[in-house]
């Protein structure tokens, strides 16, 4: 059987197909089709913000090895182990289209992870030398890091945050119905996994 617009002389078709798509276009929206690719975009933003303050970290390092050696230049271990795992996580990078794959997050993490525990090891060792923990460029650093440290935290909280909301849309109905009809592709995201003391930020401390 014909459809009604085909059924139309030709001149009347296009009005009938503004006149449906004017009545189901804001139907379809009011069902939340428009959710499932919002929700994603949200996600691969807030993803980007965690590159930016890890990126953020990585560019403070470099005048914090300059600034260590010239006290403590003799920790030669410690500061190597720094540079090769900040060169290790900046080159590890994950583009938006690998949100979804969890070796890639993992791989990411892992990265990261080791910058940290280096750099931990790296301000224990600043204890020994108290002319190092009062120079001034030491403690500016001090501040920058401490800084960069809550902002990765929050960054992280607001990516886990974003893809718990993407991933739920996907699970639930009507998201569901949605993506099965309008969104086969879309893939649940993944968060970050939880370290040993990733529920807070490292501290950075140089002393007083």
């Amino acid at each position: 059987m014909p459809s009604l617009a085909a059924a139309l002389p030709p001149r009347f078709r296009p009005i009938v197909t503004a006149f449906v798509l004017a009545i189901v276009a804001p139907l379809l929206s009011a069902c939340g089709i428009n959710a499932i690719p919002t929700y994603e975009e949200q996600a691969k933003a807030t993803w980007a913000q965690v590159e930016n303050q890890y990126q953020r970290r990585a560019d403070l390092i470099p005048n914090l090895i300059e600034t260590v050696k010239g006290f403590a230049a003799q920790e030669r271990e410690v500061l190597t182990a720094v540079v090769e795992a900040r060169a290790k996580a900046t080159q590890t990078q994950i583009n938006a289209d690998q949100l979804t794959d969890p070796a890639a997050i993992q791989k990411f993490q892992a990265a990261q992870d080791q910058l940290s525990g280096a750099l931990s090891r790296l301000l224990v060792t600043v204890e020994r030398y108290p002319d190092l923990k009062s120079n001034q460029n030491f403690l500016a650093l001090q501040s920058q890091l401490e800084g960069t440290e809550n902002r990765i935290s929050v960054a992280r909280r607001d990516y886990i945050d974003a893809v718990r909301v993407y991933n739920t849309e996907l699970k639930t109905i009507p998201g569901r119905w949605i993506a099965a009809l309008f969104y086969p592709e879309a893939e649940e995201m993944q968060a970050f996994t939880a370290t040993a003391g990733a529920e807070t930020p490292p501290k950075v401390d140089f002393g007083k």
